[in-house]
């Protein structure tokens, strides 16, 4: 493969390689629903539904906010520590030819031209950088969630629009778990982005691990199994 804008060693592997990952990320939910239960994300839809309708149900609201703050400070802690990590990337791009020369050295890099090298360095940032949106979109979605938390009606006032008001509310704190979700798998593909500085075959190689350490952990730990039954159990509640 050979076009104007992209380095002449960059191969059809190299280009399989981007392919691969990208579409091992953005499509492993929905290839977890096909071949499994679906994400345990997914499974706690009815868990946060049970959430939201207990809150109606409370005198005392001190605990939801507590639940909503440790979120909200994780997310905040995720996006600060990606957006360090992010800015060295970016940094190397400074002495991105002094770099390049000291590990054309190592014997387990592959030799490549300044320019691939640059392209794969802004690879890397580019997938950092989504995963960094992913945070904070993830930290709005959740600012959303506190405010329509905070104006649920209690079940005594019997509202009329109640169920609806808990199912939308449910829905946002769905729609911030899953894509603070999104950003958190990022971490894994980002290590398959980091062997693209080895090899394309070792970035397809590391996309395959990865996915398949994501799935395991989906299906078959016993976390996942103990949050599957505990859906189970909620799903017969009615609330």
């Amino acid at each position: 493969m050979n076009y104007s804008f992209l380095p002449e060693d960059f191969g059809i592997s190299h280009l399989l390689a981007v392919i691969w990952l990208f579409g091992c990320w953005f499509s492993y939910s929905l290839l977890l629903s096909t071949f499994g239960r679906g994400s345990l994300n997914a499974q706690l839809a009815v868990v946060r539904r049970y959430w939201m309708s207990s809150t109606t149900r409370r005198i005392s609201k001190p605990f939801d906010a507590v639940l909503l703050g440790n979120m909200m400070n994780s997310i905040a802690f995720f996006g600060s520590a990606q957006l360090i990590v992010l800015a060295g990337v970016l940094s190397t791009f400074t002495n991105v030819k002094v770099i390049h020369d000291t590990i054309s050295d190592l014997d387990f890099f592959s030799d490549k031209s300044l320019e691939l090298f640059a392209l794969e360095i802004g690879l890397l940032a580019l997938v950092l950088s989504m995963c960094f949106l992913s945070y904070t979109y993830a930290l709005r979605k959740l600012i959303y969630t506190t405010v329509l938390i905070g104006a649920l009606p209690d079940i005594s006032e019997k509202c009329p629009t109640h169920d609806t008001m808990v199912e939308a509310t449910t829905t946002v704190l769905s729609e911030a778990i899953r894509t603070l979700n999104f950003g958190i798998r990022g971490y894994y593909y980002t290590v398959a982005t980091i062997c693209m500085f080895i090899s394309p075959y070792a970035s397809l190689l590391a996309t395959t691990i990865a996915t398949i350490v994501l799935f395991y952990r989906q299906l078959m730990t016993p976390t996942a199994r103990a949050i599957q039954n505990y859906v189970e159990a909620a799903r017969e509640l009615k609330r």
